[in-house]
């Protein structure tokens, strides 16, 4: 079928990471249908899975220090490990969830097309440094909480990019730094470009989190609370890079009440 939902959902549906970021970026530039309100059933194999890497529970996972080669490597392999499948959560958010205005489809496409732009930079990274995708083992929390919010594109939207993907703009710096401290400058760069348009994508989720409150009637805190508690989302922890959250989005409010809660 030749409509953009359905477009995402075979894109997502591609385990070979070359092959998925080659088509989520001609998917950005599709300009053919697009059906907003077509309820789509979920097919076997979503989302599509790489032969490698070997996926474990996150505590599993050993430390390695950063100023080891293979230290480095495990990092870079951990950051695109989370860009790989974010594209795959970018495509999700837009077929999954029927009954939006256009822009969202097209804002959520967009991000997916960026995200392995993002994959395809660490990767080419880990390669420079003698390794490549796959080389290490690695979790799959992301699709945890995408499962919890299947059903619901407001709780998507709250616990994704303004709980997981926001994550990511609070880690950033202390990433660069380790980086930066062992001289691979490189890799630093390849991070101020993630943070640059992480923050952008934070902000598409709260831009649809705000637009779905208001949809609903609801107060957008409360109803951030009450989703997260349904769907047993981790707790904040600090330090978070309040610049980059307000930049993408976050009220005043928002970021007080987070560091309150944080644990």
């Amino acid at each position: 079928m030749d409509e953009l939902r359905f477009r995402a959902l075979s894109v997502l549906r591609i385990g070979e990471p070359a092959a998925r970021c080659s088509a989520a970026g001609e998917l950005a530039s599709f300009d053919g249908a697009l059906d907003t309100q077509a309820a789509l059933d979920e097919p076997p194999g979503v989302p599509g899975r790489p032969a490698r890497p070997l996926l474990v529970a996150p505590g599993s996972l050993a430390p390695r220090p950063v100023g080891t080669p293979e230290g480095r490597a495990a990092l870079l392999h951990a950051l695109a490990h989370i860009e790989f499948n974010a594209i795959g959560l970018a495509l999700d958010h837009v077929w999954r969830f029927a009954g939006l205005p256009e822009q969202y489809y097209r804002d959520w496409t967009a991000v997916a097309a960026e995200e392995a732009h993002h994959f395809a930079l660490l990767r080419g990274r880990l390669r420079d440094v003698g390794y490549d995708y796959g080389d290490f083992p690695a979790h799959d929390g992301l699709w945890e909480m995408a499962r919890r919010t299947a059903d619901d594109a407001l709780a998507r939207m709250a616990l994704v990019p303004r709980t997981l993907e926001a994550r990511g703009l609070d880690a950033s710096p202390a990433v660069r730094a380790k980086f930066a401290a062992i001289g691979d400058l490189e890799s630093a760069r390849i991070i101020d470009v993630i943070l640059r348009d992480e923050i952008g994508h934070v902000a598409v989720g709260n831009r649809w989190f705000r637009f779905l409150c208001e949809r609903r009637g609801v107060d957008p805190q409360a109803a951030y609370r009450q989703v997260a508690g349904r769907c047993r989302a981790p707790r904040p922890r600090g330090p978070f890079n309040v610049a980059a959250r307000l930049q993408a989005g976050f009220t005043p409010q928002e970021v007080d009440e987070l560091q309150r809660g944080a644990g």
